[in-house]
């Protein structure tokens, strides 16, 4: 997960990953303060979780990003390393007005990380580079 969301985040995705490693679902208790602590994204990022939206993409050397396909239909991509989204939610609630820790598809990452839920994706380096460059010119 990394150092760039709060302890309190931190400590309640490891333990939503202990209770879904023992019992293979994530008890009322941990729903609740993800609820808390993440608002309004976090049955919606359960739902991305739900419906297998959450790909984690790799190339031989090792680097990774994911890609979430949003409830719009759109694939969006998310740097966990540095807790970053593509997607407009986290443009504005997160980097601009300040009112978020993250968006329903960076937290459906950390959180399909937490419950062994990605699907994996391993492409070439050519193709990587293909994605991230493919993400800059829909940026500019």
């Amino acid at each position: 997960m990394g150092s760039t969301l709060p302890a309190v985040a931190e400590e309640l995705l490891k333990e939503i990953k202990k209770a879904f490693q023992e019992t293979s679902h994530v008890p009322d208790e941990l729903l609740l303060r993800l609820r808390f602590i993440f608002g309004p994204c976090a049955v919606p990022a359960l739902d991305l979780v739900d419906q297998c939206s959450v790909t984690r993409v790799t190339s031989p050397s090792g680097r990774t990003l994911y890609q979430v396909l949003g409830s719009s239909g759109k694939l969006y991509t998310c740097y966990s390393s540095c807790h970053f989204c593509t997607c407009p939610a986290f443009g504005f609630s997160v980097l601009q007005k300040s009112v978020s820790l993250l968006c329903k598809h960076i937290l459906a990452v950390y959180l399909s990380q937490a419950m062994g839920a990605c699907q994996e994706l391993t492409v070439s380096e050519e193709q990587l580079t293909s994605i991230l460059l493919a993400e800059e010119e829909e940026e500019g």
